[in-house]
């Protein structure tokens, strides 16, 4: 009967948030982000690692700049394996030259670098043994000479501006993730023993709870992460430490209801363990309330990652991440390419009001009373 009702319940709530528009539309959105995620280096344009590859003559374009870009291969032999290139990007040691025109003189291929706005450059003469023994002068100029199209422009370094979008949509989902997972992790297990056991277990952890929660987050992660020193996973611990507080408080508030029911008082007469009566029978009646403060962590996880990174102490360059995106382009707001920085900021907004959004969704739909 009790597995019934309960699924009963857990179609209800179902239900209920598929009729939300927001909350289903936000869903798909997450969905499509982690995908995007994932397979950051198959979408994105510029595959090498940390789509890295910078061309000063180009720097700072506007969205839809189209160039020709001239390919020269390099003579190393690259041992990478296909996974590998996937998800963790090529280890391209090609090098790209953005050209305005070029001619072929027997085998001497002349290029005219490009130059717009900027001092003119000599034209540079490369031999076409530099290419494919294979080809003809035709089939060279064809395989290493194409129009290249900037969707989104470029960066101050004349970086593809949509591949470090891409690629940087891994850094938001990453620490979210591991954040609130940690968070989860905390918080539930402290949550759930000050709440059963009471008396000074009870005390203690919520006198730890009230000294976290009285340290300014921002402050709190600035010293984790100075502690730890810079770096991706220290930002992704320093971030997860100071996020389980709102988990415990809630967990033990549930907690200390859901033990006085009659189900917990029948289970320890038959003579269940503590930490399966905690594990089996409380836990699972007091989690609603906590995947609504997960979803709201993760948005919270990805606004706190975007500060530390503005103010240089997040993910390291070269590894694009939106905040340092920022960071690096919000000058440019006042010299007419607003674009540089706005860009990255409407995809951390998008993502955080996502979160949100299916946050809302969740306790709409979570709630019985309605």
């Amino acid at each position: 009967m009790t597995i019934t009702k309960s699924n009963s319940l857990s179609r209800l709530a179902l239900q209920k948030f598929k009729k939300n528009f927001w909350g289903v539309f936000s869903f798909y959105f997450i969905v499509f982000c982690a995908i995007i995620a994932i397979f950051a280096y198959v979408f994105a344009p510029d595959d090498s690692k940390n789509a890295n590859q910078m061309h000063l003559s180009i720097h700072s374009k506007p969205p839809g700049f189209n160039v020709k870009m001239l390919t020269i291969p390099s003579q190393e032999i690259s041992n990478q394996s296909f996974l590998s290139a996937i998800f963790f990007g090529k280890k391209n040691t090609d090098t790209e030259i953005p050209i305005e025109d070029y001619t072929i003189e027997n085998t001497i291929l002349k290029v005219a670098p490009y130059s717009e706005g900027e001092v003119i450059e000599l034209s540079k003469e490369i031999s076409l043994k530099r290419f494919s023994k294979n080809l003809t002068p035709k089939e060279i100029v064809h395989t290493y000479i194409k129009n290249r199209t900037f969707l989104l422009g470029t960066d101050k370094y004349g970086r593809d501006l949509l591949s470090r979008m891409l690629i940087g949509i891994r850094i938001s989902f990453s620490i979210g993730f591991v954040a609130v997972l940690i968070s989860l992790i905390l918080g539930i297990s402290l949550g759930a023993v000050a709440g059963y056991f009471g008396g000074k277990i009870d005390m203690m952890i919520m006198w730890l709870i009230n000294v976290a929660w009285s340290i300014p987050t921002l402050l709190l992660v600035i010293a984790i992460t100075l502690a730890l020193g810079k770096g991706f996973w220290q930002v992704f611990i320093a971030v997860g430490l100071t996020m389980w507080v709102e988990v415990a408080r809630v967990v033990r508030g549930q907690v200390l209801g859901v033990k006085q029911m009659q189900y917990v008082t029948a289970a320890k007469a038959m003579g269940f363990t503590d930490y399966r009566i905690i594990i089996k029978h409380i836990l699972p009646n007091s989690l609603a309330p906590v995947i609504v403060i997960a979803a709201a962590n993760f948005a919270g996880a990805i606004l706190i990652e975007s500060g530390l990174s503005f103010l240089g102490i997040g993910a390291q360059p070269p590894t694009p991440s939106w905040g340092a995106m920022i960071k690096d382009h919000y000058s440019y707001i006042i010299l007419g390419k607003a674009y540089l920085a706005i860009i990255p900021g409407v995809g951390i907004m998008s993502l955080v009001m996502a979160f949100m959004l299916i946050g809302n969704a969740l306790r709409d739909a979570l709630d019985v009373k309605r």
